[in-house]
């Protein structure tokens, strides 16, 4: 086999999941996570050859799923339903309470549905991804004005519709 290929095949297999997990919260569908993780690998495939040795290539194909996603939401303007099921990470040792996660996740995809996929976009990139609003701004080719006003509305949003998740926010607008 191809060593290039090889490479690009083990990078599949050990990223997929958690590009995954990050697509699920950027569309809010598990399908459409999985066709834009897909068209995010697609691309990174034609461009493998310069990312290999550069140990970019996760960074390039997020940024990749960023651009896709805005480009879907600007094309599309149909109402959104939250379905499938968050992927779960892997590893992990402690035995976790099954009931407390399931209401967890039944509020989050309740609340996170009520949002626009603008704010979703921007909620996934500055807490879960950790990206500062610049670089949330740049991977989503808008002012880090539009990122700071997406971000508060989204969370004002998220504490008028689901105050029970307050553990996961703080008031001046970091998630914890």
């Amino acid at each position: 086999m191809d060593p290039l290929l090889s490479e690009f095949d083990s990078f599949v297999r050990t990223r997929t999941p958690a590009l995954l997990r990050s697509a699920y919260l950027l569309t809010g569908d598990q399908h459409l996570a999985e066709d834009l993780v897909q068209s995010a690998l697609a691309r990174t495939h034609r461009s493998w050859s310069r990312l290999h040795d550069s140990g970019n290539a996760e960074a390039y194909t997020r940024k990749i799923m960023y651009h896709l996603q805005v480009s879907w939401w600007r094309r599309r303007r149909v109402a959104e339903s939250m379905t499938g099921d968050l992927p779960e990470p892997r590893g992990g040792d402690s035995a976790p309470d099954h009931a407390q996660q399931t209401t967890l996740r039944l509020t989050l995809r309740a609340a996170l549905a009520r949002l626009s996929a603008k704010q979703r976009a921007v909620l996934v990139l500055r807490f879960f991804e950790d990206r500062t609003e610049t670089e949330a701004a740049d991977l989503l080719g808008v002012t880090v004005g539009t990122v700071k006003s997406q971000t508060s509305k989204a969370l004002a949003k998220l504490r008028t519709v689901a105050p029970e998740l307050a553990d996961l926010y703080a008031t001046e607008g970091t998630v914890r």
